[in-house]
């Protein structure tokens, strides 16, 4: 498996001062994703947690809601042309008897949020794919604004490797006491929030009832689709949401608050969860 950073000679110029030293960056890789042996998608990732990356993705894609659902989950050996095994192929492998969803460039396209379909469109796929229907309306979850505002700083907190990089995005799972359940790291904020959901899966604590899910970064269409798919009720992010990202709030019945930065917020569905 590849390294969660790597070390590069950079030139650094400080007030003016020229310096060479090596940097810590924050690795990189391709990850290709198989179901049942059979290419599903390819994923810039930092290497790492990649079982439940993989696991986390089909939960996304509607093909798991439990982890019995999954035979097992291994590296593809001979992936490289000389046979070796690159650790950068993962396969999942149904349980019998769990059906195996029609892999379709159509089927999959709704997951990019910048793929082009229509709004009715990605919102549709997603009700229809969701093994977790009215989850996230149902959960009688509340909590306070001012325990909100506290979280982003205890996510900063537990970000180990963004304190050696400055370069990597993250995804907290925190109880509706503020208690944080899970943490992953990754160059992509949708890769952090696969493993949350992943690890969540192989568990055995989907849905995710009465948790909160923090984003370092905005709150895209993708993002909320992996969290209504997961039954998480609330997600929070430091940066701004898309209007696609609202809409299927709206319309899932989670929470979604944007701009959390301290005591300040923007709720834009689901207000009635948070008390100020």
């Amino acid at each position: 498996m590849g390294r969660v950073t790597e070390r590069r000679r950079v030139v650094r110029i400080r007030n003016g001062v020229a310096g060479v030293r090596p940097d810590t960056l924050v690795a990189e890789e391709p990850l290709e994703i198989r179901l049942n042996g059979r290419p599903l998608a390819i994923t810039m990732r930092t290497p790492g947690d990649d079982f439940a990356l993989a696991v986390g993705f089909l939960v996304s894609e509607g093909a798991l809601g439990a982890a019995a659902d999954v035979r097992a989950v291994t590296y593809c050996e001979g992936a490289a042309e000389d046979g070796t095994n690159t650790y950068n192929v993962v396969n999942v492998q149904l349980a019998p008897g769990v059906p195996v969803p029609d892999i379709t460039l159509e089927r999959n396209v709704y997951t990019t949020s910048s793929c082009g379909l229509c709004g009715k469109a990605s919102l549709d796929a997603v009700r229809t794919a969701s093994r977790f229907p009215g989850a996230a309306a149902a959960d009688p979850v509340r909590l306070s604004a001012q325990l909100l505002a506290r979280l982003p700083d205890r996510l900063r907190e537990a970000q180990k490797v963004f304190d050696r990089t400055g370069g990597l995005h993250a995804a907290g799972l925190f109880t509706a006491e503020g208690e944080l359940l899970d943490v992953r790291e990754d160059v992509g904020r949708h890769n952090a929030v696969d493993k949350i959901v992943g690890r969540a899966l192989r568990a055995g604590r989907l849905p995710l009832t009465g948790a909160v899910l923090l984003v370092s970064g905005r709150a895209s269409f993708e993002l909320a689709q992996k969290a209504v798919m997961a039954g998480i009720p609330v997600l929070a992010a430091v940066s701004a949401p898309s209007s696609l990202a609202v809409d299927l709030a709206l319309e899932s019945g989670m929470t979604l608050v944007g701009f959390l930065r301290g005591p300040d917020m923007n709720i834009y569905a689901g207000e009635e969860r948070i008390t100020v």
